[in-house]
């Protein structure tokens, strides 16, 4: 067994979900979840077959989402694997959507924080052992940080008061 890190490369603006699923039905049915989720969605998404032609599957409504998930997927080469890459939606609000397909079987991450995927090569295939999803912790936070954390929240209307 090989063991790699592979870099998901992506635009600073852009969030990803990063998951497992287990048929090829996946690609239509994650991206009629989407749009159901969110009118006007802007997204990319890219699937690793596992058997047969072994093809990276796609769809989306975002050609630069949609040709850099491809290519992220074709590198990254671990069967059954989903990228979903985000503008201007966040995955809080479509996760519980992406749960809901049938197919997937496991989330990874779902982040905005640069991702690092731990990939392991065998004579079968390729696997995703886990992701790095951004830097280590610095430090605990403080009573300012709690209240600037709080107030994020409440900008972006997650909480009220």
């Amino acid at each position: 067994m090989d063991l790699q890190v592979v870099p998901i490369q992506k635009p600073e603006d852009v969030n990803l979900i990063l998951g497992q699923a287990h048929f090829i039905k996946t690609v239509e049915d994650l991206h009629e979840a989407l749009v159901g989720c969110v009118p006007g969605i802007s997204f990319g998404l890219a699937f690793c077959e596992a058997s047969g032609p072994a093809l990276v599957r796609w769809s989306g409504t975002d050609d630069e989402l949609t040709a850099r998930a491809r290519e992220t997927m074709l590198e990254l080469g671990a069967g059954h694997a989903f990228l979903i890459l985000l503008r201007n939606a966040f995955p809080i609000n479509i996760l519980p959507a992406v749960r809901a397909v049938p197919e997937v079987c496991r989330i990874f991450c779902a982040t905005a924080n640069p991702v690092q995927v731990i990939v392991a090569d065998t004579d079968q295939g390729r696997a995703i052992l886990g992701v790095v999803d951004g830097v280590r912790a610095k430090g605990i936070e403080t009573q300012d940080d709690i209240a600037a954390r709080q107030g994020l929240l409440r900008r972006f209307g997650y909480k009220l008061g």
